[in-house]
């Protein structure tokens, strides 16, 4: 059993969830403790129905043998997490600082749990839009050879944060009595509205959220050569973000075969019946733990193509409960 659980970020929108999934899957410990910010240091949170006092973040927070859970913004993981791994804590790490670090592991543990067992100091968490693509694209990789990806994202504002649902939520009640919000997550009003950016800018005019998803896929699928064009935007969706993806195989997979594959992955669901209008939304796969596939069709400009729709909560699958499961994985080796 591990000794210590320590979740970082514990007031956050993942971190929260991160403390209900330990709770709801009765993860084992001798111990959880809770780090947050000094703004947040001091206050109660009921775990196991007990209160927990939230402790400050510091550089020396840490002790030996603890498991290290954290969901914090880039430059928080840069400067604390490595603190960690110095005092002998083994560190999962949500935030993106360290995903493409070539000695970190980047793990989804339906796809390369090993990567995490055999992993010496941090591991990282993907992206969450990451996340449910590389799930769906493992098993058509594995039976094919994925060439070629074509993904567009429609993201919810709960990617940004609690400030990210408040400006959904108070910049619909402005808008509908129209009146001014000034908004806080966003550049731009999401209400009524769709922003096609997602992160700062970078090369050719790609956004470091779709460069993410380039990258990482690559990582956690292990393959260099796999081309990938990705296109994100933020939609005005409270929670779960959804994905259009097209892929290119090196031989032809059928619709029937493709959801035969899906459905014998672990960590996908498919929900794809089209004579009764089935297919995954994020109304109806909020607050669940999968990855959902539906609209599974060829792709008729392509001889070896294939298109489908992927549904995913992004803050469990996409953060909170793939960080638990590399979790679990770690406790059961110990």
């Amino acid at each position: 059993m591990i000794k210590t659980v320590t979740v970082v970020g514990a007031t956050g929108a993942v971190g929260r969830i991160i403390i209900r999934l330990l709770e709801e899957r009765r993860f084992q410990a001798e111990k959880f403790r809770f780090l947050a910010s000094k703004r947040s240091a001091g206050k109660t949170i009921e775990f196991r129905g007990e209160p927990h006092t939230i402790e400050e973040l510091t550089h020396d927070a840490f002790a030996p043998d603890e498991l290290v859970i954290a969901s914090t913004p880039d430059d928080i993981a840069a400067e604390y997490l490595p603190h960690a791994i110095e005092a002998g804590s083994r560190v999962i790490d949500e935030s993106g600082y360290w995903r493409m670090n070539p000695d970190v592991a980047l793990v989804v543990p339906e796809i390369n749990p090993q990567a995490a067992l055999d992993a010496k100091g941090i591991i990282a968490s993907p992206n969450c839009s990451t996340t449910q693509m590389v799930l769906a694209l493992k098993p058509l990789h594995d039976a094919a050879k994925v060439t070629r990806v074509i993904v567009s994202t429609y993201q919810a504002v709960s990617g940004a944060g609690l400030q990210g649902t408040a400006d959904l939520e108070e910049g619909s009640r402005a808008h509908l009595a129209g009146q001014a919000y000034t908004y806080e997550a966003f550049a731009f009003p999401i209400a009524f509205n769709a922003i096609p950016q997602i992160g700062s800018f970078k090369d050719d005019g790609y956004t470091s959220e779709e460069l993410k998803m380039v990258r990482e896929t690559r990582k956690i699928l292990g393959d260099e050569s796999l081309q990938i064009n990705a296109t994100c935007v933020r939609i005005p969706v409270a929670n779960c973000h959804s994905e259009t993806i097209t892929v290119e195989t090196e031989r032809p997979v059928s619709p029937e075969e493709a959801r035969e594959l899906f459905s014998n992955f672990p960590g996908l669901e498919v929900m794809d019946d089209l004579s009764t209008d089935l297919y995954p939304m994020p109304a109806t796969c909020t607050d669940r733990d999968g990855v959902y596939i539906g609209r599974i069709r060829r792709d008729i400009s392509h001889p070896n193509g294939l298109s489908f729709w992927c549904v995913s909560d992004n803050l469990r699958k996409g953060a909170a409960t793939n960080a638990v499961q590399i979790a679990e994985l770690l406790s059961k080796s110990s």
